[in-house]
């Protein structure tokens, strides 16, 4: 008489565990990009006052500051 033998399947229990990868890559990207927004608000604030460097960006004085007090999300 033949042996039936039952073997589990471990890729239907995948079906069910939700995959975290993705989001929390995707929010990281999105924390790191407010984070370097504000890192270069910060830096154009601090060279406001430099009318060379503000010449070689193509802005005014107030222009640089306007775009410096902008909020991150912007």
């Amino acid at each position: 008489m033949p042996t039936l033998i039952i073997r589990l399947s471990r890729p239907a229990a995948r079906l069910y565990q939700f995959d975290w990868g993705p989001i929390l890559a995707i929010a990281w990207r999105a924390v790191r990009r407010q984070f370097a927004g504000r890192n270069q608000r910060e830096a154009l604030r601090a060279i406001a006052d430099d009318p060379h460097l503000l010449r070689d960006l193509g802005l005014t004085r107030e222009q640089a500051l306007e775009e410096a007090d902008k909020p991150f999300w912007r």
